[in-house]
């Protein structure tokens, strides 16, 4: 760029008077804390419901509690349930989840009601999906219908960017992730004024998020692995292999979205694809074990704390069962994203590699899956990086990421995504 371009870009990028952006922190706060509120309450609700539904229903019924007949049984009746809301509730429980992504369009507020119902099903029945499309979803059309009633002048868009940044705030515990996808976002726009000018509310509003979540409910992302200590060159192929790797692994699913979605399809009715998705992941629950049901944020801690507790070819079937069962769920119609139980796939297929191989430390295995897994399930840079980092909290790491992450992106970028246009075909 030369002098004359930049000076140029600089004049263009005028800064925003404290005074415009101050009467903002109210309304962002306010709704960051709402948009936490509803994240709880609606993980709150199905973690209740999972709890009758996987342990007291089948204790006194004197069935085993992940037996093969009950997860089939449950599985499909959760398939069952969330097709009768899909087919009968107002505005059917919101568009097909596959042409979804984290940043959605405000829904008209009749949809709200049956979309939660049915996220909360899933969650406590046992696909692998995560709370987060359909939560973000749910806040964003509340904040856009509440607030350009509410505050007129203000713009639509800024509700709508307060309540996605709020809700990843309280998903994640920290405004840093909502931040960072926020950027992302903001990267191939025309700003008006600076990056920070354009992420001051929302970022407030994620911080807002995070506090409420982690008062109510002390959320913890840190697997407790062992720290890696001082990088050798040995890690750093490591890192690179296995990101790599689980990019290549991840985009298996990618690649295969378009036509089991396809497939799902062809069923036509609600009643007959969400039940048969249902009866499938029971099977595939059966196969792969209780650890490859549900979101996975608990599963993968339960994981994490034996990391030498399975053999590789158990870590391996658990690795190829969670990534078909989240493209089962995806496709046949369920309410839910796709992060959270890509994070288990990825830490698995990390303590896969470490269990084949001993010289790749358990917690580089860890950060490394789930950022090549992310990457090809979700296209999210920022926050592939940022949860892959998390997750083990050891500070050498984070280099090791960042160049892990270079070639993994060469891998993905500019290749189908995992999610659909309305006519079925793949987004790129």
């Amino acid at each position: 760029m030369t002098h004359h371009a930049a000076r140029r870009t600089r004049t263009t990028a005028r800064a925003t008077p404290a005074r415009s952006l101050l009467p903002l922190i109210l309304p962002a706060l306010v709704v960051g804390v709402a948009a936490s509120l509803l994240f709880v309450g609606v993980s709150a609700l199905a973690e209740k419901l999972q709890g009758v539904l996987w342990g007291n229903l089948p204790d006194a019924l004197g069935i085993g509690r992940y037996s093969v007949f009950w997860m089939l049984v449950v599985l499909t009746a959760t398939g069952v349930m969330v097709g009768l809301v899909v087919w009968k509730a107002p505005g059917h429980a919101g568009p097909d989840p596959a042409t979804l992504g984290l940043a959605a369009a405000p829904m008209p507020p009749v949809v709200l009601p049956g979309l939660l119902v049915a996220t909360a099903l899933m969650l406590a029945g046992g696909p692998s999906l995560g709370p987060e499309n359909p939560v973000i979803a749910t806040n964003v059309a509340l904040a856009f219908w509440l607030g350009r009633r509410l505050a007129p002048r203000l713009p639509g868009g800024l509700w709508a960017a307060l309540a996605e940044a709020g809700t990843i705030g309280a998903l994640f515990g920290t405004p840093v992730a909502a931040a960072l996808l926020l950027s992302e976002a903001l990267a191939g726009q025309q700003l008006k004024g600076l990056l920070w000018d354009n992420l001051f509310a929302p970022l407030a509003a994620a911080a807002a998020g995070a506090i409420t979540t982690t008062v109510v409910s002390h959320p913890t992302f840190d697997l407790h692995l062992p720290a890696l200590g001082r990088p050798t060159w040995r890690d750093v192929l490591a890192a690179l292999v296995v990101a790599s790797a689980a990019a290549l692994f991840g985009m298996l699913a990618v690649y295969a979205f378009p036509y089991v979605h396809g497939a799902f399809a062809r069923l036509r009715h609600p009643m007959v694809a969400l039940p048969v998705g249902g009866l499938v992941l029971g099977l595939l629950g059966a196969l792969g074990g209780h650890l490859t049901l549900f979101k996975g944020l608990d599963e993968v801690a339960e994981l994490a704390q034996d990391p030498e507790g399975w053999s590789a070819g158990q870590f391996a079937t658990m690795t190829v069962v969670k990534l078909a069962a989240l493209l089962v769920a995806a496709s046949c119609g369920f309410r839910g994203g796709r992060i959270f139980p890509s994070v288990f796939i990825g830490a698995a297929f990390g303590l896969c590699a470490h269990a084949l191989v001993p010289a790749v430390h358990p917690a580089l295995g860890v950060a490394a899956g789930v950022l090549g897994m992310l990457l090809a399930i979700t296209r999210q840079g920022w926050v592939s990086l940022f949860t892959a980092a998390v997750l083990v909290a050891s500070p050498s790491i984070i280099a090791l990421l960042c160049i892990a992450s270079l070639p993994a992106w060469l891998l993905v970028t500019g290749r189908p995504q995992m999610q659909l246009h309305d006519d079925g075909t793949p987004l790129r």
